[in-house]
């Protein structure tokens, strides 16, 4: 990106509850500072339960921005539930021939892997709003940077391995519980080779316990080549024994890698990771 250009803000997720208007403002600030210009979806704010719009007006709204020419990044500010509800509205032929890319976290899981498993482009999960928070002059110094091509650090964490030294492969995954809403769907990618990566905000050990299964019964820890665990924020708030590392070795094989990074997932903190992007972790 160039300074001057515009950048597309959508929620495809839970639309954004309408006293929170004021954050929503001073992202718009922010990236204004930084000489970018925030173009926002008409479905940003939650008008009937959680939605900002139907699924089609947000999935039409998306692909608006991806057939815009003039805007040159797709930024997901949403998270929460809803977000699956778009996938068969997409034009994926569209999305695979722009060279744009498109953020998000959390529910926005299922966008990333589908956009990687329907066109094999790389999107980011990454939560644009940390530009705001307790960690927002870091953020918006490393985001900045790599956006006008000054630096990558916002993509840089470190990451501890548990079992074996280092993994390489093609990043899937993302949120555990919004990634396995596309188990059994055309959106679910093919994980054979792949490293997973998962974090989770909410649930403890019975989530965990659940979501873990589910992945063991798909066949999916017999194929990747290594897993990267994110932050498990509830569990980790809580102090939960067994924790997240003790529950997943029940389920993994020893020679499959496992590393863990307190960089990735819904800390303010977070740095970027590409999702379908191939990466090599360790040695």
């Amino acid at each position: 990106m160039n300074p001057g250009d515009k950048i597309g803000i959508v929620c495809c997720s839970n639309g954004w509850e309408k006293r929170k208007e004021t954050k929503i403002r001073r992202l718009e600030e922010i990236l204004l500072g930084m000489r970018l210009v925030p173009v926002f979806s008409p479905y940003i704010f939650e008008r009937e339960s959680a939605e900002s719009g139907s699924a089609i007006e947000r999935a039409r709204a998306l692909m608006d921005f991806y057939c815009d020419d003039s805007i040159k990044g797709i930024f997901d500010i949403s998270g929460g539930d809803i977000g699956n509800g778009i996938l068969p509205y997409l034009d994926y032929e569209v999305i695979a021939a722009c060279d744009k890319r498109f953020w998000g976290y959390s529910d926005l899981t299922t966008v990333i892997n589908a956009i990687y498993t329907k066109t094999g482009k790389t999107s980011v999960l990454y939560q644009i709003c940390n530009l705001l928070y307790d960690h927002g002059t870091l953020q918006q110094e490393n985001f900045k940077n790599f956006v006008f091509g000054q630096g990558n650090e916002l993509f840089r964490f470190p990451c501890k391995f548990y079992q074996g030294e280092e993994m390489e492969g093609i990043v899937v995954g993302g949120n555990a519980r919004c990634f396995l809403k596309l188990a059994g769907t055309e959106y679910f990618p093919e994980t054979a080779d792949k490293i997973l990566l998962l974090e989770s905000l909410g649930g403890t050990v019975p989530q965990m316990l659940t979501y873990f299964s589910q992945l063991q019964q798909l066949g999916v820890f017999e194929r990747v080549k290594g897993i990267l665990l994110g932050t498990f924020t509830q569990m980790e708030q809580e102090g939960c024994e067994p924790n997240v590392w003790e529950l997943l070795r029940r389920f993994v094989s020893p020679a499959v890698p496992v590393a863990r990074t307190a960089y990735i997932g819904h800390g303010t903190d977070s740095k970027a990771v590409l999702l379908g992007e191939y990466r090599k972790f360790g040695r």
